[in-house]
């Protein structure tokens, strides 16, 4: 009877065909999930036209989203760590897509509004989960990379859904470029055959057949067998509880990691709702202003992977601590009104500078935490950190509507860069689950939970 510790055998494999299939299928599902968040930025300057909504009510409608987002992600995140992770994601992927195709039949802001709440729920219950499952299947060496690589699909939603809004509203309006989200409800089925449910869960619910099964997938040449003693290191619990969040000292980190997602989500989410706008504020026609928009996204996309490589070269505070530095700095610059070129240049590093960096911090978060509690740890810090996404179209909205020179718009996002840079510099990494694990590998003691 062979004896297999499952953590080590993960994190020891190379990059394969498990591993593709698993990263292409969270792709394309964060895709559809960024397509349906960014797409009310390109389409809003049109849906403030056709309802005669001011700019207060237009940041208020990005905030329904933002809002529903905060309580799929605190309530999903816990629940995956509980019934499974493959599942979860699917059903929110379900509710996300649903919803964000009937809203294209809304006359109005209230009716599109609780459409866009309810849509909401499934994108912030995907996110933390889809985090969780590609942290947990990745080898060690390339964790933050795909996590990064996975989540900027993010990112490139949002750019889809500006060439969309460019290429669709012309000829079919907004209701077109809204009605292209029904696509996962097709390719669902698919999803549900090709992704694995988490290990760490098949160990909780005692379903072993089911555990060597996945672990055959990840390394066909290395076939487990049913006799196979399973091994898991103590600092891998799998017991899944909020509480936990603030045990063995990890609470100071915990409440500091829902500061920097505050922060962070703050500025993208107010920058993706009211770019396009305050760019057409500042003299230039609709079809600029969504060039705009595409810029930043595409700055998300590139800086989250290169960030990621960087992270899981040099460690995750290091990187972040200097991309945030340099978020404040790019914002801070646009304030200075320059020249066209250079414009397109700061709002490119603005933009991997804030999507980037909360893509590569929920990746962070993610190896903070045991396998047990790391859906409800990323779940918790998106949770919270969506309040500050609500905050962020409101606050653009209101300097919009209060009719300040364009730079207060970019200053106001600027200085909740340094707030986050601050609470990640103060992160006890001492109390993380990888220097725990570290530190029972090199003490070579049974600190084992064993599966058999």
């Amino acid at each position: 009877m062979g004896k297999i510790n499952v953590s080590e055998f993960v994190d020891g494999q190379k990059f394969n065909r498990f591993h593709l299939t698993l990263l292409l299928s969270c792709i394309f599902i964060i895709v559809v999930d960024g397509y349906d968040m960014f797409m009310l930025g390109a389409i809003l300057p049109t849906l403030m036209e056709e309802w005669g909504m001011n700019a207060v009510t237009g940041g208020q409608l990005g905030s329904y989203a933002l809002f529903g987002m905060m309580i799929g992600a605190l309530v999903f995140g816990p629940l995956a760590d509980r019934f499974g992770r493959k599942n979860v994601i699917l059903i929110c992927t379900l509710i996300f897509s649903l919803f964000t195709f009937t809203s294209g039949f809304a006359n109005g802001p209230g009716a599109f509004g609780v459409q866009r709440f309810i849509a909401g729920v499934g994108l912030g219950g995907v996110m933390p989960n889809l985090i969780a499952i590609v942290t947990e299947y990745a080898p060690a060496k390339l964790r933050s990379t795909l996590v990064a690589i996975m989540f900027s699909g993010h990112a490139f939603g949002g750019i889809i859904a500006s060439l969309s809004a460019l290429v669709i509203m012309p000829n079919f309006g907004w209701r077109g470029v809204v009605f292209i989200s029904c696509i996962p409800l097709v390719i669902l089925p698919f999803l549900y055959k090709a992704m694995p449910e988490s290990y760490s869960y098949y160990i909780k619910v005692n379903k072993k057949e089911k555990l060597v099964r996945t672990l055959n997938r990840i390394n066909p040449k290395h076939q487990f067998k049913q006799t196979d003693e399973l091994v898991m290191h103590g600092s891998d619990d799998t017991n899944s509880s909020l509480r936990k969040l603030f045990t063995d000292k990890r609470g100071f980190s915990t409440v500091m990691f829902w500061i920097a997602a505050f922060m962070c989500l703050l500025v993208m989410y107010g920058l993706s709702t009211w770019l396009p706008k305050i760019m057409q504020n500042a003299g230039y026609p609709i079809g600029s202003s969504l060039i705009f928009l595409i810029v930043l996204n595409l700055g998300g996309v590139t800086g989250a992977i290169i960030a990621g490589k960087l992270c899981d070269k040099f460690g995750s505070r290091r990187i972040l601590l200097i991309f945030f530095t340099l978020g404040f700095l790019s914002l801070t610059a646009l304030s200075f009104s320059p020249n066209q070129v250079l414009l397109y240049i700061m709002v490119f590093i603005a933009g991997a500078t804030t999507t980037g960096t909360q893509i590569n911090t929920n990746a962070y978060v993610s190896q903070y935490y045991p396998s047990g509690i790391r859906s409800t740890g990323v779940g918790w810090e998106l949770g919270i950190g969506r309040i500050g996404g609500m905050l962020g179209p409101a606050i653009g909205g209101f300097l919009l509507a209060s009719n300040l020179p364009v730079h207060f718009n970019f200053l106001a996002f600027a200085i909740p860069c340094l707030i986050a840079g601050l609470s990640i510099l103060l992160v006890q990494e001492k109390y993380g689950h990888i220097v725990a694990q570290q530190e029972v590998e090199d003490d070579d003691v049974d600190h084992s939970t064993i599966y058999n």
